[in-house]
Order: structure tokens, then sequence, then C-alpha cells
């Protein structure tokens, strides 16, 4: 009986199957019949354009004045951030009232309350990263049309008694275009044309923010003005001045700046940068009263400080601000520039021979194997699994772009060589001493991986130039140390990339030959 039902079973699912394909048949012989019922396709005329008709914004005959415009742009903005609203088709009614506005001469003031209504319908423009990318131009144009000449905050133009004001605050919008162009640099392929093209950029983005820099000097509240001033600070405090080296300009120059917190655009066009950073972290460091826009100005001060191998003034800078105390509790943008920072002072005290303090600058980050994520230059790929997509996507905002990043290479030769100087003559001084410690504990893991190997030839990599010099080294062999560290290819790899090449090895064959 058993088999009886499994062959019914069979039997059954076999019909069924075979009424499927029998329908699927007649559903597409019906379908062919349709099409044959309906003549043949219709040709449609091509080559002729589309001309996109534009929009009526008011009727024929109507009188335009302050108050109808004010009217549609209401009107406009009423469908702002709707579902289904076309953003680009709100842009452009947008921009064709701006243009009707100058056309009947309705004043600045009203220019300006649109434009601010344009820029802010730019912001809403950013569903992914390719559709802000193409609009950067026209926010970056919109934003640099309304700088120190507009009348924000200055009474409209209007025949009624009472003055009108314009309502909006120009340094929220430059903060925010500023965010944008950062974001931008974080999303392009670093090695592309496009990224050059979009680094071009930069010097338009700082002059728009001078502009309101200047502005905001006579206008502007001390807490606008310390927000500015940071927004410089940081376009600033990572390039390094060729043209005060040239010039002989060691140390900054006197500040002068009163409460409004400098002059002209003549006097900062002479300064040099030290001389800018001095004059606008003093004023955030006297007048600012959040600690987070005070602590990222110090960082950065120090930063340049060190850059320029100004190390004691980096240091004291440093040691007075106590910062190493309570910098665990800030945020992580903060931490990352404090990372930074230190890493900065330990290649200023290595350039300037002060192999210990460089070594101590250094351990914290390069000990923890960790350093390209604590710089913010990338995320590790072993810890991916332990983050979720958000996380990953806050983590990847933080990244610094790839023109102000730290070299590693550098980094870590200039930590290893410095750990080699001082550990190789501890190790001969307490060769038989029980309690000996180690002073780095990286050091000494590449020579062990350099023991491990079973052949060695001539070495190759940064990190095989180091451990052979340390062997050389062990041996009282000084020339052949100092041939290992100074070459070819350590002075492509890492010396020729600091900016006073001979300096750095002039100093590194007078401590290997002590």
């Amino acid at each position: 009986p058993r088999r009886d039902e499994e062959k019914k079973g069979g039997e059954k699912k076999r019909e069924e199957k075979a009424k499927k394909k029998h329908d699927r048949k007649s559903r597409k012989y019906e379908e062919e019949e349709e099409d044959n019922e309906g003549g043949e396709w219709e040709k449609v005329k091509g080559g002729v354009p589309l001309v996109k008709e534009k929009p009526k914004m008011f009727a024929k005959g109507t009188e335009i004045n302050h108050a109808v415009v004010v009217k549609k742009l209401n009107e406009i903005l009423q469908a702002r951030g709707k579902k289904g609203t076309d953003r680009a088709a709100q842009i452009e009614l947008l921009q064709l009232l701006v243009g009707i506005a100058n056309e009947n001469n309705l004043g600045v003031a009203l220019e300006v309350k649109i434009k601010f209504n344009i820029i802010a319908s730019l912001y809403d423009y950013n569903p992914n990263l390719a559709t802000y990318m193409k609009v950067w131009g026209a926010r970056r144009g919109a934003e640099g049309s309304m700088g120190p000449g507009s009348p924000v905050g200055q009474p409209w133009v209007s025949p009624a008694p009472q003055p009108y004001r314009v309502r909006g605050c120009i340094l929220t919008l430059v903060e925010r275009m500023d965010e944008e162009f950062t974001k931008i640099m974080q999303n392009t392929d670093p090695h592309s044309q496009e990224y050059v093209d979009h680094l071009k950029d930069e010097g338009r983005v700082c002059a728009i923010i001078a502009r309101l820099q200047r502005y905001l000097q006579e206008k502007g509240t001390t807490e606008e003005l310390c927000r500015v001033y940071l927004r410089r600070v940081l376009h600033t405090y990572h390039k390094f001045d060729y043209g005060a080296r040239r010039r002989g300009a060691g140390a900054p120059q006197a500040w002068g700046g009163g409460e409004g917190g400098g002059g002209g655009e003549e006097e900062e066009e002479e300064e040099d940068s030290a001389a800018l950073m001095e004059r606008l972290c003093k004023f955030v460091y006297a007048k600012d009263r959040t600690d987070r826009i005070r602590t990222c100005a110090i960082l950065c001060h120090i930063y340049h400080h060190a850059l320029h191998s100004r190390w004691y003034a980096a240091r004291d800078l440093m040691l007075m601000s106590h910062l190493q105390d309570n910098i665990q509790h800030a945020d992580p943008p903060v931490q990352i520039l404090y990372n930074r920072t230190m890493v900065q002072l330990g290649i200023c005290a290595f350039r300037e021979g002060l192999i210990k303090d460089a070594h101590n600058a250094l351990l914290d980050i390069q000990s923890s194997g960790r350093a390209k994520e604590l710089l913010g230059q990338g995320l590790l790929l072993r810890s991916l699994q332990e983050r979720n997509p958000e996380q990953e996507k806050v983590e990847k905002r933080r990244q610094v772009p790839f023109h102000m990043h730290v070299n590693l290479e550098l980094l870590e030769c200039v930590y290893l060589v410095a750990a080699m100087l001082l550990e190789i003559p501890y190790m001969a001084a307490h060769e038989f001493d029980a309690r000996r410690r180690m002073i780095s504990k990286q050091f000494h893991h590449q020579l062990r991986v350099g023991e491990r190997q079973p052949l060695l030839g001539p070495p190759e990599s940064m990190r095989e130039h180091v451990v052979a010099a340390s062997k050389a080294m062990k041996m009282g062999d000084w020339r052949s140390c100092h041939r290992y560290v100074v070459n070819e290819k350590m002075n492509g790899k890492v010396w020729d990339l600091f900016p006073e090449a001979d300096k750095v090895r002039a100093m590194l064959v007078r401590w290997v030959g002590e």
C-alpha cells in the first residue's frame, strides 16, 4: 500500500507540472496574438531637441515688489524637505527668483535672503557622494558671493518705517561648507587627478574664510571670532612655510593683535604663517570660553611649532597646557589631533638630535601597533569584524584627508633608529645584568625577526637596514652602522623627506660615532 501511495503522489506531481507548462504555453500564445492584432510598431521621429520650458514664476502683468517676491519665496520653501520634492527643480526656482529680484532692483538684502535659501537647498541636495560633488562648485560660488559686502544683519532697504534684518548665520554656512570640502577630500581617490583638482579649491575656501573673518572682526561677537579663527588655524597648521625658511625667519614675529584680533588684508598677506598662528591662537587662548576650541588651537599651535623645528616652544606649550592629563576625555577627532601632534613633536625632537625625547614622544603610538588608526589615516583590517557598518561610516568620517597624512614609514624609521641609539649602548652597559629592562619592545621584536632568518642577504626594506645597523653597532663597527642607516635607499625612503635633510644626516653621523 505504501508503494501505491508513492506512485499516486508521483503521478499527481507530474500532472501538475504538465498543467503548469501547458498554461505557460497558452499564455505566451495569447500574448503573441494580441501583439499581432495591435498592428505594426509606430515610428517616432528623432533628432528634434526637446526645449525645456522655464517654469513661470509670476502671472503676466503682476507688479514685482518685495511682498510678491517674499510670498513666492515662502511658497517654494514650504515644499522643502517634503517627500517627492525635486531638489534640483527647487534650486532652479530659487535661482530664477534671485534673477527676477535683481532685474527689478529690489535691493541687496532680498537678494541675500534668497541666496541663504539657495545655499541651504544645496546642502539638502546631498543624498550620496556623487551628487554633492556635482554641486560643490555651485555651493562654493554661492557662498563666495556672500562675503563681507553682503548686508547680513543690516537694515533691509524698504520704505517701511521699521528696519528689517536678514535672518541667517553666515558663519554656520561657511563652517558647513568647510566640512563638505573635507568630506569630498576624504571620499576622493588620493592618487587621481580629481583629488588634485579638488585640492586647488582649498585656496578659494581659505579666501572665503578670510573674508568672513574680516567681516566678523567688524560686526561679530567674541565667540564667533574664536570659531572662524579656529577654521583658519585648521587650514594653516599642517603646512610648512617654505617662504619663511627662505627669508630666514625662524622665530615668530611679535604679536600685536588687539581685541578685534588683528589688522586688515594687507597685514595678513605680509605676515608669515608663524606670526599668523601666534596672533590667531593667542586671541583664542584669551577669549574662548569652550574648552574644545582652545584645546584644538593649542594642539595646532604645538604641531606648527614642531613642524618648523621650534622644539622648545612646542614642548613648553604642551607642558603648560597639561593636555596629557585629560585628553582621554576628549572626543575622537581631538584625540586624533593630539596623536598627530605628539608624533610631530617626536619627529621634531629627532631632527634636533634629542633622541631620548623623540623616543618618549613616539613610544605610545608605535608600541600600540595601531599607528595608522590612531593618526586617523585608515582603518585596520583585523578590527573590521568588531564594528558594524554604522560604526565604520562614523570612523571613516573622522579620517584625515590624504594631503595631511604623516608618512608612516618615516615615523617607524625615526622610532626604530632612536630606539637603536638608546638600546644598543644600554645593552652593552648591562650585558651581565639579570634584571635588565627593555627600553623598546618593538625594537627587540625586529631584532628577533632578523635573527630568525636562515639566509641573510643585503638589507632591502627600511626595517632590515635598521636591524643590520644595530648588529654592526653591537660589534662596535660604527662606520658600517652609519652606512646601513644613511645610504641611497634610506635617503630615498626616509631622510630626503625632511625639509633639512643634510642637517639630519649630520646629526646621525654624530650620534652613531658617539
